[in-house]
């Protein structure tokens, strides 16, 4: 992968919008659930039961408290730097972003940083009900905390036994986009050259479980072993079995860069640059949504709320994505 395309992977998640767009109600199936001002940019949300967290932007945090119907401001986090993750269990949450930076919160209380001993960009976070916590990003980082967040502790990974002989010659560290961290405490990390490794025992030994070349940006796995990683130049993958096994779906004729995946039964929901794309099919199919404010803008993280999808992206809106129309 050239280095043009190696920033593309790295940068592709944090774009803002350059323009405004006109304050005129978003078209079926697409429902503006909230709306901010041009550089309003909101790259991570998380819904648990219901409660509901996006962030972006230095400081913007947006809040709900009935499972994304509504949304509000909420109390900016004490930072200058944008965050791009974002995870919520029980009521402990975890935002991660540029330059290594990491901040916790309990319930409804006070944001605090956490120190992680990095500056590296982290493009991601999980979180399980048991406080585990893996957080991904830049090349090749890997953070692992115990304790919801609070302390972390690196992940050495040995990054050679993954990549061709020309990338391991390089020192290449692949940039680490997606993350999921099982109740069994199982890590499966995504990213740079369609890597998809799995460590069962807290970091000390990995196993690749897909490899290829376009980024993977966004990855969603399911209790019941259904899964979906999405990515560069239209990449989408699938998984019926927990992640142990990928099989490439037909690919997006658009070549977009997919930035955000969610599903629920057989509905997905893709986000990516000036496009989005749902399946009511388990990914046999895809329709396009034809709105002019997806056409002109880019949404990323998708989350789920009841049976409603939705999305956050470009000056600070949040979308419900109507699947069923």
């Amino acid at each position: 992968m050239s280095q043009p395309r190696r920033l593309a992977a790295l940068f592709a998640g944090s774009l803002m919008a350059a323009t405004v767009l006109a304050a005129t109600a978003a078209p079926e199936p697409v429902v503006t659930l909230a709306q901010g001002v041009a550089h309003d940019a909101l790259f991570a949300i998380a819904i648990d039961g219901a409660q509901g967290i996006a962030a972006g932007v230095p400081g913007k945090i947006m809040e709900s408290t009935d499972s994304g119907k509504t949304w509000s401001a909420g109390k900016p986090l004490p930072t200058p730097l944008a965050m791009l993750g974002i995870d919520l269990k029980d009521g402990h949450a975890i935002a991660v972003g540029q330059m290594g930076s990491v901040y916790v919160r309990e319930g409804q209380g006070e944001w605090s940083k956490a120190e992680t001993g990095t500056s590296e960009r982290l493009m991601n976070v999980a979180l399980n009900r048991q406080g585990q916590a893996v957080a991904v990003g830049a090349f090749g980082t890997v953070l692992r905390s115990s304790d919801f967040g609070r302390n972390w502790q690196p992940v050495v990974m040995d990054w050679k036994p993954f990549l061709n002989a020309d990338q391991a010659d390089q020192g290449i560290q692949p940039h680490l986009s997606a993350v999921q961290v099982g109740e069994d405490g199982a890590i499966t990390v995504a990213g740079e050259f369609s890597l998809i490794l799995r460590s069962s025992d807290q970091g000390a030994s990995w196993t690749a479980l897909n490899r290829g070349d376009a980024a993977i940006f966004a990855m969603d796995l399911r209790s019941d072993g259904i899964g979906y990683a999405v990515g560069q130049d239209g990449l989408i993958l699938r998984s019926s079995d927990g992640g142990a096994s990928w099989a490439t779906l037909p690919p997006d004729s658009s070549k977009s860069n997919l930035l955000g995946v969610r599903s629920v039964g057989d509905q997905v929901v893709v986000s990516a640059m000036h496009d989005m794309l749902t399946s009511r099919d388990g990914g046999q199919s895809w329709q396009r949504l034809r709105s002019p404010d997806v056409q002109a803008g880019w949404y990323s993280g998708v989350a789920v709320g009841g049976q409603s999808f939705m999305t956050v992206g470009h000056t600070g809106r949040i979308i419900r994505v109507n699947t069923t129309n």
